[in-house]
């Protein structure tokens, strides 16, 4: 390295030394308030020692277990390494190591075969703990998170890639991924907010969420967009989206080769969708109710003015899957029939099994976060992200943690992760009520428990034709979850089984690159797993599938197109509208 280039680095690290002073002591502050509960943090540091605790009890009254786990992790680490240095070890598929340098030299290939031998070992002795247990989940939980970090891949000396990049940039990518980790510590104001995405990549309305429409209409909740036809004629009915308020709207229109919006629209659909608001301290008393009220329902009344229709579709994503199901069911009390079908999309609506996402809610935990928000009046975002990123820990923090701190490199652009970052703030009064009634008390499949707008609910009531997607990977609404909607909604029900995430599940357009695909199968018994048992795998995108669907509930004569502005409503403003700009 030439004298000048040290020079410079040296400069460079003075100056990110000075830069790390202020943003490690707000960091130790923080970590210090999340230690004794001063601050809310989604690891309750308490109820994870408690389950321990719990547990300890059953590891040490059986020493045989205990033992031959010992012995099963030490043959099974010393066979890897053997293997290792004869150069026989098995394929992973895993992508922690996928890159080739992790085969071609004898110690990487120790290192991760003896690691894989102990994640391995760890499973399957834990796998003695009661099933179903609060306790056992969190064991089971935390000891993967504590593995899933001592990696090697996560190691500069140990991972081949970034020790070999080390050498290549003379200590650049170094100097580089220091940059990056300072950076995400200030903006996260000392909590380490790794940066996902290339925050300058896209801009929504410029690259995102660019099919032409108009607000029509908005309350304090929510804006109404109505897209331009993009056909000479439409459906009669139109079609109302309404997605989580956890994120943004504009997953249902990223770009144009990705946008269900226009998918819809291509094929006749008079399309709008829900805008909903980033709450603030002012939106802190909004409940469940409210987003009933002032989100779908709203919608629907202004959507008979803009159209003259007194008959719809209506889609929801997630919780707002969940917000239409309960408003079906609140509709079907009263004798309502406007909703002709519905569809939803990674929606549970029983929460008998929430997976993973049940170490982080009960009782006690609701009590630290109605204490947390009563001043605020909000659930700060990064909370949530948090939550969802340690379900798949090594996807969504140690792959970045490897590229922006090991490699010194910054994130490839990509629409998805560009919206997963842009989430919004939840306000208190609708968080607790949704936590308690419907993940606690599991009170959606419950006749009679919830009671909306002064009526108690039934969701075997609802009898309108019903499109469910769940997906096979999915973190956050495990299909195995998703499947008794089958069973518990009152009328007919289609269930379809993406491939797939959560995301990228649902996000699966048709096109050359047939990504991903579907399982279909016409007669729902009880078990979910055999159900999928003896489902037909269909590829491409399930996209079109529901298109069918739809157009097989659709015997309507179609009507010329309709443009917002026609109806008894006059446009507010462009779309993508300005809520959906809120930081």
């Amino acid at each position: 390295m030439d004298t000048e280039k040290l020079g410079a680095q040296s400069a460079a690290w003075i100056e990110l030394v000075a830069r790390t002073q202020e943003v490690a002591r707000r960091s130790q502050e923080q970590a210090m308030a999340k230690a004794t509960g001063d601050e809310f943090s989604v690891v309750d540091v308490k109820s994870v020692l408690d389950a321990y605790l719990k547990a300890l009890p059953r590891f040490i009254g059986d020493p045989a277990k205990s033992m031959e786990y010992m012995q099963r992790l030490w043959l099974d680490w010393a066979g890897a390494w053997q293997k290792a240095w004869l150069d026989e070890s098995p394929a992973t598929k895993d992508k922690r190591f996928r890159d080739k340098r992790w085969n071609e030299d004898p110690y990487a290939r120790g290192m991760r075969d003896a690691h894989l031998a102990l994640e391995n070992a760890t499973e399957n002795f834990l796998a003695q703990l009661p099933k179903g247990s609060k306790e056992s989940l969190r064991v089971k939980f935390y000891t993967r998170q504590f593995l899933s970090a001592i990696a090697p891949s996560n190691f500069l000396m140990l991972n081949p890639a970034a020790r070999e990049r080390f050498l290549e940039t003379d200590g650049e990518s170094l100097l580089e991924g220091f940059r990056n980790l300072v950076e995400d510590l200030e903006r996260g104001d000392g909590r380490l907010d790794i940066n996902t995405n290339d925050p300058t990549a896209f801009e929504v309305g410029r690259d995102l969420a660019t099919t032409p429409g108009k607000v029509i209409y908005q309350n304090k909740l929510m804006q109404l967009i109505q897209y331009d036809p993009r056909t000479a004629t439409q459906k009669k009915r139109p079609l109302l989206f309404v997605p989580p308020w956890i994120n943004k709207y504009y997953i249902f229109d990223l770009r144009p080769d990705n946008s269900l919006v226009r998918f819809m629209l291509d094929r006749g659909h008079s399309v709008f969708l829900i805008s909903w608001v980033n709450p603030t301290k002012e939106h802190a008393a909004l409940s469940f109710e409210d987003y009933m009220k002032l989100g779908p329902l709203a919608a629907l009344e202004a959507m008979e003015q803009a159209t003259g229709e007194e008959r719809f579709d209506i889609l929801g994503f997630c919780i707002g899957g969940i917000l239409v199901t309960a408003t079906l069911a609140l509709l079907a009390a009263r004798g309502d029939r406007r909703i002709a079908t519905a569809t939803t999309l990674a929606t549970m609506v029983d929460f008998s099994d929430v997976g993973e996402i049940g170490v982080f809610i009960d009782r006690d935990r609701l009590m630290v976060l109605r204490e947390h928000m009563k001043d605020k009046g909000y659930l700060e975002n990064h909370h949530l992200q948090d939550m969802f990123s340690m379900i798949r820990e090594n996807d969504l923090v140690w792959s970045f943690h490897v590229m922006n701190y090991l490699m010194g490199r910054k994130p490839p652009a990509f629409d998805l992760l560009f919206w997963n970052a842009d989430s919004t703030r939840l306000p208190a009064a609708m968080l607790l009520w949704y936590l308690e009634k419907i993940y606690i008390e599991n009170g959606l499949r419950r006749p009679g428990h919830l009671s909306l707008d002064g009526t108690p609910i039934d969701i075997s009531k609802i009898d309108v034709p019903f499109f469910v997607l769940a997906t096979k990977e999915d973190h956050i609404a495990p299909w195995t979850s998703i499947y008794p909607t089958t069973r518990l909604l009152g009328g007919e029900v289609k269930f379809v089984l993406g491939a797939s995430g959560h995301i990228a599940g649902v996000i699966n357009p048709p096109g050359e690159r047939q990504k991903y695909g579907f399982w279909l199968r016409d007669d729902y018994p009880a078990d979910a797993g055999e159900w999928l048992d003896g489902a037909t795998f269909q590829p491409g995108s399930w996209w079109p599938e529901w298109s069918r669907w739809m157009d097989l509930h659709d015997d309507e004569e179609q009507v010329p197109a309709r443009r917002p502005g026609d109806g008894a409503l006059t446009p507010i403003e462009d779309a993508p509208g300005s809520y959906v700009r809120i930081k």
